[in-house]
């Protein structure tokens, strides 16, 4: 896989001869990124993200604390990742990924463990907080940052599909996994295993895996960057209307498609499934999504920028009103989660791409960061108010019907999301 050649070829030979140093000492560092990326961030998502939607009901059962504080104090942790992303958008783009993904892999692990082990409920929301400062330095936006650092063109695409692709299988993975650890031990226990799996995973392959030689940080190219970040021309794009639009329109949609995530499993087990069928129905959501990533290289061949977010979002509002109102079978739901994953799937890669598409690559983890923060928050609001909406609204179908006509609102807004050439910034 080729990387940036015309920026390769500005690096002091210094740089060149780490290029061909690999993970451990032997593999070019580049060959080794998208590996590591690829485990650390279905590991990363699986224990940080995926495994809360199966242990919540037990947490309140064992604990006691309603379902609904639960619930918020994982919201406070998205909540915490979306305002810390938008200064480490900035770090990024001067330093690398490399410190902040080892250093969020550092802090995931204890923060996890402290969650497991909270006496009182005040404890575990100050470590899901924690886990919040973990979130913003290890899931998709910093990663996403180093593919977009380090690859170019064609290269960019293909690394984001890869890493998106694989990373889609954390809820295949980990739902079930969790769910069966939950099934013969308790949730405290069930979190330290996967705290353990988390450390002896991403902090090694962050740590040794992401060395290739920053192109923000060599030569010519450094002092642009540095004279760019002065001015920081993203202030300016953040300001634009399709920009306004833009995050607007993602944090409509985070916000549905990430209530119907954690609404899944109780819309399901309402329907007479087990806890075990539901988490698996879940989990397949996460197939789901990697066969709507398989076709995005094609989807953004034959669509344009404007009408592929559009129609994503589109038929996200389809396939969540049919999972809400799907009576059955089994079959029938768990194909209704896997076309609503596909359709997540497709929106992950939207986001990743939405910067480059319309403004180039200058100053990526900064605009991300400031992209991506409502959409966060949205995120974060979505547990907690999707358990609130559905006892409003007399039950989980009503609030699918709800979801689904957000996601048909920001289908709506997305029309204007698309800037004028005037407000490009010329790439790195």
């Amino acid at each position: 896989m080729r990387a940036k050649d015309e920026v390769a070829d500005t690096w002091p030979d210094k740089a060149q001869a780490s290029l061909r140093r690999g993970c451990g000492g032997g593999r070019p560092p580049l060959q080794t990124v998208l590996p590591a990326l690829c485990v650390t961030e279905i590991v990363s998502w699986g224990v940080l993200y995926y495994a809360f939607p199966v242990l919540a009901p037990q947490i309140s059962q064992e604990t006691g604390w309603s379902s609904p504080v639960v619930a918020a104090a994982f919201s406070g942790a998205l909540i915490v990742s979306a305002l810390a992303g938008i200064p480490l958008g900035r770090v990024l783009d001067r330093r690398g990924p490399r410190r902040i993904m080892t250093g969020g892999s550092l802090l995931a692990a204890p923060a996890v463990a402290a969650v497991a082990l909270a006496p009182n409920l005040q404890l575990f929301i100050i470590a899901w907080l924690v886990c919040g400062l973990a979130m913003s330095a290890t899931l998709y936006p910093p990663a996403f940052a180093a593919v977009t650092g380090w690859f170019d063109g064609p290269q960019r695409t293909r690394a984001l599909t890869t890493v998106t692709l694989v990373a889609g299988l954390a809820s295949t993975v980990f739902a079930p996994l969790t769910a069966t650890l939950a099934h013969h031990m308790s949730w405290r226990t069930t979190y330290l295993i996967l705290a353990a799996v988390l450390a002896a995973v991403t902090v090694p392959l962050h740590a040794l895996c992401l060395r290739a030689p920053w192109p923000a940080r060599s030569g010519e190219a450094a002092a642009d960057l540095d004279a760019a970040a002065a001015r920081r021309p993203e202030s300016a794009v953040a300001r634009t209307r399709p920009f306004l639009i833009l995050g607007l329109s993602m944090a409509l949609a985070s916000f549905a498609f990430a209530a119907a995530v954690v609404a899944t499993v109780p819309l399901l087990t309402n329907r007479a499934l087990s806890s075990e069928a539901a988490a698996w129905a879940l989990g397949l959501g996460g197939v789901g999504q990697v066969l709507g990533r398989l076709g995005y290289a094609a989807l953004i061949r034959r669509v344009g920028v404007r009408a592929r977010i559009v129609l994503a979002y589109s038929l996200g509002g389809l396939t969540t009103l049919a999972l809400g109102i799907a009576p059955g079978p089994v079959a029938l739901l768990i194909a209704a989660s896997m076309a609503a994953g596909a359709v997540r799937g497709v929106a992950t890669l939207l986001q990743a791409t939405a910067i480059t598409d319309r403004w180039g690559a200058q100053s990526y983890g900064a605009l991300s960061g400031l992209l991506s923060a409502p959409a966060v928050a949205a995120t974060a609001l979505a547990p907690w108010a999707g358990a609130a909406l559905a006892t409003l609204l007399g039950g989980y179908p009503a609030l699918f019907a709800l979801l689904a006509a957000l996601l048909g609102s920001a289908a709506v807004l997305a029309a204007g999301s698309v800037p004028g050439k005037t407000t490009r910034l010329p790439d790195q």
